[in-house]
């Protein structure tokens, strides 16, 4: 290994996995002023790339012996760990301040333990999985949840901006990836939940494609889910918070229309169990949980 410290800055950036999100991902940087090095071993899968004028090279290693900045975007833990940590990998042949970026969603203890292991060869470790899947990565507006030490972070940071609109530094290393899955948890329940919804209108006779495009486009106007992220915590709300009465109105608005929900879901047959959580849930979640009255509302509570 060389003991010259890398500037990340000046030498060529590299990319390990080019796949659906990868590859896209991977194509904003060929804007990369000092070149990009890609890696996949899916035969064909750098082809384009090299076409484009990146470098191709065998393996994770080989990408490391000249990359400054190396993103890793492959399946899971396991390829994580071989690319980073294994015979052939980035900590092999990585110089001192090599910043290796993990961009698949892996467990934050897998960050943690690959950060480490990098530390002893300074090289730094930072998570940072991406949101706004294929479409994002082609349109380079992804979000990207960065974990590590703020030197390395902002080290990286004009890489990431290639195929990202919004980077954000949750903390040290692993605080990116529990981002993430805080926010993949969003999407997944959000799906089960959504799919309540089109059996409650499809049993209703409606058309689920036009609903459809009623949520997409309400969502995008409104935010979605999203636009319930205005409190600094989770605790319930003091009386005097400015946010109370915005939170008490949805609150009202939502117990109301959850009640509505049930009340269809019952006349027609259908099984909702996601409505009747969140009419049991939906006013602690808000952050102004009801004092007295903790049975979940009906249509009677809000005529």
């Amino acid at each position: 290994m060389s003991d010259a410290h890398v500037e990340s800055a000046t030498a060529p950036v590299g990319f390990i996995g080019l796949g659906q999100i990868g590859a896209p991902m991977a194509t904003h940087l060929l804007r990369w002023p000092s070149g990009l090095v890609v890696c996949d071993p899916a035969p064909g899968a750098v082809d384009p790339f090299v076409g484009a004028g990146a470098t191709a090279v065998a393996d994770p290693g080989a990408v490391a012996a000249t990359c400054g900045i190396v993103s890793v975007m492959v399946r899971d833990d396991a390829q994580v760990t071989d690319v980073v940590d294994g015979p052939r990998g980035i900590l092999r042949t990585a110089r001192p301040g090599t910043v290796v970026v993990i961009h698949s969603t892996i467990t934050p203890d897998t960050a943690e333990t690959l950060a480490s292991a990098a530390a002893e060869v300074d090289v730094a470790v930072v998570d940072a999985p991406v949101s706004g899947g294929a479409i994002g990565a082609a349109e380079g507006t992804l979000a990207v949840m960065v974990g590590g030490d703020e030197t390395a972070v902002e080290r990286c940071r004009p890489a990431l901006e290639h195929f990202a609109s919004l980077v954000l530094h949750f903390g040290p290393v692993g605080s990116g990836t529990r981002a993430k899955v805080a926010r993949n948890l969003i999407s997944f329940v959000g799906f089960a939940a959504a799919a309540e919804a089109q059996r409650l209108a499809e049993a209703s006779g409606l058309g689920l494609r036009r609903l459809g495009r009623i949520v997409r486009h309400s969502d995008g106007v409104t935010g979605g889910v999203g636009a319930i992220f205005l409190r600094g915590d989770t605790a319930p709300l003091a009386d005097d918070d400015p946010l109370r009465p915005i939170l008490e109105h949805t609150r009202s608005l939502g117990e109301k229309d959850l009640a509505l929900a049930l009340e269809l879901a019952a006349e027609l047959g259908v099984d909702a169990p996601f409505a009747a959580l969140a009419a049991e849930q939906l006013a602690a979640a808000l952050g102004v949980p009801h004092d007295t009255d903790p049975r979940p509302p009906t249509s009677e509570d809000h005529p």
